[in-house]
C-alpha cells in the first residue's frame, strides 16, 4: 500500500512542479477529502506532457494510445495506473462515461504533427480540441454534466498558449512554433532569430502577449464555472501576460516568473474555493 501511495504522490509532485501555484489550493481542496480532484489534475498534466513534452511524434502517439486503452477500460477494470485507480474508485468517474475520458487523448493524438499556425485564431483552433476536452472532463467532474465548460475551455487554451510562449527558446526548432506565422512575418523573424534576444523578438513576444491579454478579457464574459485549480491557473496566467507585456524584455519576465504567494495568493485560492462550494451548493 505504501508503494502505491508513493507512486501516486510522484504524479502529484509532477503536476505541482509544473503548476507550483496550486500548492496553495491544496489547503482548500483537501487531498484526503477530494483525492479524485487531485488525481484528475495530475492526469491532465500526464496527458499534456505526452502531447507536448515528447519530441518524437511516434513515441508520444504510443504513450497516448496506452492512455486511451487505460481510460476506455477503467470503468470495468478499475484501472492499472495509480491515477486511474484513484479516479475510478469514485462513482462519478463511471457516471461520466468512457467517451468523456478518452476524448482528450484522441484530441492529443490528432494534433501531434500539426505545424505552426498562420495566426492567433489558428492557434486557438488548433489547441482548443485538446484543452477543450480536458476542460469539459474537469468541469463535469467538479460540477456535473449539466455545467457549461465554455469558459474553462477557453481559459485552458489561453494558459497553454502562454506556457508555449515561455518555452520559446527551447522550442524554436520544433515544427509548431509558439508564435504564429503572421506575427513572425510582421517582425521579420526566422527560427534562428527566435533564439536570440533582440528588438524584433521582444516586439513579437509583446504582440502575442497583448493578444493573449485581450483574449483573457473576452474569456471572462463566457459562461460556465471554474474549478479551483483552473481559476488559479487563469489568474496567474493573465497577470503574468500583462506584467511581461510591459517589460523591456518580455520573454525574460515570462521565464523568471514565480507564482504569487503570501496573503494575495492565499486569498485568491480561498475565493476560488468559496465560489466552487457555492456553485455545487455545498
Amino acid at each position: 500500500m505504501e508503494g502505491a501511495n508513493d507512486a501516486l504522490q510522484s504524479y502529484v509532485d509532477k503536476w505541482l512542479a509544473a503548476q507550483p501555484a496550486q500548492r496553495i489550493a491544496l489547503a482548500f481542496v483537501d487531498p484526503a477529502r477530494y483525492p479524485g480532484h487531485i488525481a484528475l489534475a495530475a492526469l491532465e498534466q500526464e496527458l499534456l506532457d505526452a502531447a507536448y513534452g515528447i519530441r518524437e511524434p511516434h513515441v508520444a502517439a504510443s504513450k497516448l494510445n496506452w492512455w486511451a486503452e487505460e481510460l476506455a477500460g477503467a470503468a470495468q477494470s478499475g484501472g492499472r495506473h495509480p491515477l486511474t485507480q484513484v479516479l475510478f474508485d469514485d462513482e462519478r468517474a463511471r457516471r461520466l462515461g468512457s467517451d468523456r475520458w478518452v476524448a482528450p487523448v484522441l484530441a492529443a493524438m490528432e494534433q501531434l504533427e500539426e505545424g505552426t499556425a498562420a495566426d492567433f485564431a489558428g492557434q486557438l483552433a488548433a489547441a482548443s480540441p485538446l484543452h477543450g476536452a480536458l476542460a469539459a472532463l474537469e468541469t463535469a467532474w467538479w460540477f456535473g454534466e449539466a455545467a457549461s465548460p465554455e469558459r474553462a475551455a477557453r481559459l485552458a487554451t489561453l494558459a497553454h498558449l502562454l506556457h508555449a510562449l515561455r518555452r520559446l527558446d527551447d522550442d524554436a526548432e520544433r515544427d509548431r512554433l509558439p508564435l504564429p506565422m503572421a506575427n513572425l512575418a510582421r517582425h521579420g523573424l526566422n527560427r534562428i532569430q527566435l533564439r536570440e534576444p533582440g528588438t524584433a523578438r521582444n516586439a513579437a513576444v509583446r504582440e502575442q502577449l497583448d493578444t493573449l491579454a485581450a483574449a483573457w478579457r473576452e474569456a471572462g464574459r463566457l459562461s460556465g464555472p471554474l474549478s479551483v485549480f483552473r481559476m488559479l491557473e487563469s489568474r496567474e496566467g493573465e497577470r503574468l501576460a500583462q506584467r511581461a507585456a510591459r517589460a523591456p524584455d518580455p520573454l525574460a519576465v515570462l521565464q523568471r516568473a514565480r507564482p504569487a504567494g503570501g496573503i494575495a495568493g492565499t486569498f485568491a485560492a480561498w475565493q476560488a474555493a468559496r465560489r466552487w462550494q457555492r456553485d455545487i451548493g455545498a
